[in-house]
């Protein structure tokens, strides 16, 4: 682990709590299209629709039981090995990606992964910017009724944002993983402003930009630590 701590600690985000990584530029504008072409080729029985984006489960569908393991496509296994190398997996290959699509105006509630994933989660994001926001996490008797208390709740809690821009990697680890929530604001349009925590690790920007969202698809990219084979899990044919 210390020569992966060597090599991203100029990543290091400064400015939020432990830990967060920022690779702006993480794969080339030539990746960027490759990549989208191959999220738009799949059939289209491969999406899910969700209210507010839709997204593809590719390596298996976690479960407490265990995740039914299955390849990924070389499209994907080619940026799990090459964040596998950065070593935050604690020497494991990432096995599972969620591609999420947000059209402007959508986005996600703020939530924690859970503990079926390793606890480091890392994104890399295509076609538009966003804000990733942090919140501290929320006392027992609010988490019980999350929809009741989330328009208030949340906002008293939030502590910082992560911008991140198109072929960027994020990787959040330890705390920033295992007791914060992220989220994302449902909105068309973002103010730079002092929140944003990895600002001095984004090019071309000053504060004050508003930034206008497009469509922007995630590549977020874990390890289910714990796998089973299929005839393990359903038995096997007598």
């Amino acid at each position: 682990m210390a020569g992966s701590e060597c090599a991203l600690v100029r990543h290091f985000v400064s400015k939020a709590p432990a830990a967060v990584y920022y690779i702006p530029e993480f794969i080339t504008p030539q990746e960027e299209t490759y990549l989208l072409n191959q999220v738009y080729g799949v059939p289209q029985t491969k999406w899910t629709q969700l209210s507010n984006r839709r997204l593809q489960n590719w390596g298996g569908l976690p479960h407490p039981k265990g995740m039914v393991l299955e390849d990924l496509p070389q499209w994907l296994k080619t940026y799990a090995d090459q964040i596998a190398k950065l070593e935050v997996f604690e020497g494991k290959v990432p096995n599972h990606v969620l591609v999420n699509e947000y059209e402007a105006g959508q986005g996600i509630m703020p939530h924690v992964d859970g503990p079926l994933y390793f606890p480091v989660v890392s994104t890399i994001s295509l076609g538009s910017h966003t804000l990733l926001d942090f919140y501290a996490p929320m006392p027992i008797e609010d988490a019980v009724h999350v929809s009741q208390a989330a328009s208030t709740s949340f906002e008293d809690r939030f502590m910082c944002s992560i911008l991140l821009q198109p072929r960027s990697l994020v990787l959040v680890c330890e705390d920033m993983y295992k007791v914060y929530l992220h989220g994302i604001v449902e909105r068309k349009a973002d103010t730079v402003t002092h929140d944003v925590a990895n600002l001095e690790k984004c090019q071309g920007l000053t504060m004050g930009d508003c930034l206008d969202r497009a469509r922007r698809v995630s590549l977020t990219i874990r390890h289910v630590p714990k796998t089973v084979k299929a005839k393990l899990l359903f038995g096997t044919k007598r």
